[in-house]
């Protein structure tokens, strides 16, 4: 891997595991940033949607009888809107199952650009580990709200 993509999205999970730990340790907040469930719905929140500004980028390059030329903005859209939306109006356990969610589906989309050829095999295999990771720190995080 010579681009530092790969490696920077692996370091983009470090926030999660470390909030995920924590809030194993029982540290409700951190100063200057606040409280420790509040950073990692805003984390997430900025992630998620960043995902799904990248997939929505991802249409950009497709002609326009390929069906995730008309799939990829409305879809990717519809993720950030509705995350959003649940940030402003969900408890932190509710949004936080909301970001579970998300981040599956945002992985769903991914596999379905792999099989269209559309993302190549190294980055859908670096966004697999990644999610999963992902999932497992908010699955934790959750448990312990």
């Amino acid at each position: 891997m010579k681009k530092p993509s790969p490696y920077l999205t692996f370091a983009g999970t470090i926030p999660f595991i470390a909030a995920a730990i924590l809030l194993i340790m029982g540290v409700d907040a951190v100063p200057v940033f606040g409280k420790t469930e509040h950073i990692l719905a805003v984390y997430g929140l900025v992630i998620a949607t960043f995902m799904a500004g990248a997939q929505w980028g991802n249409h950009l390059s497709l002609t326009d009888d390929n069906r995730w030329a008309v799939r990829l903005p409305i879809v990717s859209n519809v993720v950030a809107l509705i995350l959003w939306l649940g940030f402003l109006t969900l408890s932190a356990v509710g949004f936080m199952g909301l970001l579970i969610f998300a981040f599956i589906s945002l992985l769903m989309v991914d596999y379905g650009l792999y099989q269209a050829q559309i993302i190549s095999p190294d980055y859908f295999t670096v966004r697999k580990y990644v999610t999963a990771i992902v999932v497992v720190a908010l699955i934790v995080a959750v448990w312990q709200m």
